[in-house]
């Protein structure tokens, strides 16, 4: 375990006073989805801030500082028989927790077992001010300041430096099958993911790609099997390949130029129409599209449609990556940010919207 509270807390106080930004980073492995507005400040780098403070395994509680590489992590899980909740996706080998939680992304097990935000009880927080702030906890049942501490999840290291971030765990399934059926469209994709969820069935994930559905169960051998015969389909000899690859964007239905936009939606919306090639994820929350169409005739069909849209890759000059936020919900994310980093010392060229 390392340390290094007070030599980060030093380093933003120095640039607070001289007026300097930072650019807050680690592993590096998401600069993808933004980093390029960061490009030429000089960096916080944050990964010998490292090491698991506490871990309670029977409470399913672990606390972390923020430059943990997120492998570290899951390895200490893994061997008392647990893991995190919402399956992030690492994109490299580099990524460490305090990534993780700032970029606020879930795996395929997000609608089943709850998201980043979901997961997190408490951070301790190195504001703009140079201030140490604890909000929230370490066990579920202390609910103050959880709100702020949740806020943490997906800002981007616009809010502060994540020091330490205390997060549920979860045991590890006795056992996981994926079962497939073939030849099945869109339109019936998504009748089957709206079916599945009102039945008590061990869903942990469920996708849609090239015409095939994917759905993965976990549980002990009677539950598999009774949800097996409720589903039908045939099992999928590389199940845990195939969901890491969809995670982390690995398959080949990500090996594009094209740019990539992930669209979150009610999960019942019908398919848009959008021109590209689909993969529907999380039930159909999620739903990814390859498309060269523009991004304004992509954005307000999916706004129609009650969702948002973000250009994960290969994004056009001069297009945004994140989607525009309504009036009010954009002045309460820079309230915010005022209140934590009023002198805009972290992450200035970050966009803000909904990403």
């Amino acid at each position: 375990m390392s340390d290094h509270a007070k030599a980060l807390t030093e380093r933003v106080r120095e640039a607070r006073s001289s007026g300097q930004t930072l650019h807050v980073r680690a592993g590096g492995t998401k600069d993808f989805l933004g980093g390029a507005g960061l490009a030429g400040l000089p960096a916080l780098d944050v990964t010998e801030h490292r090491g698991i403070v506490t871990y309670e395994p029977s409470e399913l509680v672990v606390t972390v500082r923020c430059g943990t590489p997120l492998s570290e992590l899951e390895q200490t899980l893994a061997g008392e028989g647990q893991q995190l909740p919402f399956e992030p996706p690492a994109f490299g080998a580099q990524a460490t927790v305090g990534g993780v939680v700032s970029a606020g992304l879930s795996g395929p097990r997000r609608p089943y077992s709850g998201s980043v935000r979901d997961a997190v009880l408490g951070v301790r927080l190195l504001t703009g001010r140079a201030e140490s702030l604890a909000f929230g906890g370490q066990v579920m049942k202390n609910v103050a300041g959880y709100d702020v501490s949740r806020l943490v999840a997906g800002s981007w290291g616009t809010l502060g430096v994540i020091l330490e971030v205390s997060l549920k765990v979860m045991p590890v399934p006795e056992r996981s099958v994926t079962l497939c059926r073939e030849g099945i469209t869109a339109v019936e994709a998504l009748a089957l993911f709206t079916r599945w969820a009102t039945q008590p069935l061990p869903v942990t994930a469920a996708c849609h790609l090239d015409g095939t559905v994917y759905v993965r169960l976990d549980g002990g051998p009677a539950a598999l099997q009774a949800a097996g015969k409720a589903i039908g389909g045939d099992e999928l000899p590389e199940s845990e390949q195939f969901w890491r690859a969809v995670r982390e964007h690995e398959h080949r239905f990500f090996s594009t130029d094209t740019p990539l936009w992930r669209l979150s939606l009610p999960p019942a919306t019908a398919p848009l129409g959008l021109p590209g090639h689909w993969l529907t994820d999380w039930g159909g929350a999620q739903r990814w599209l390859t498309s060269n169409a523009p991004a304004g005739e992509i954005r307000s069909t999916v706004e129609a449609a009650g969702g948002h849209a973000t250009l994960f890759r290969h994004a056009p000059d001069g297009v945004p990556r994140c989607h525009p936020l309504p009036p009010a919900l954009s002045n309460l994310q820079v309230r915010v940010r005022q209140a934590l980093d009023p002198d805009g010392v972290f992450n200035p060229g970050h966009p803000m919207g909904a990403c």
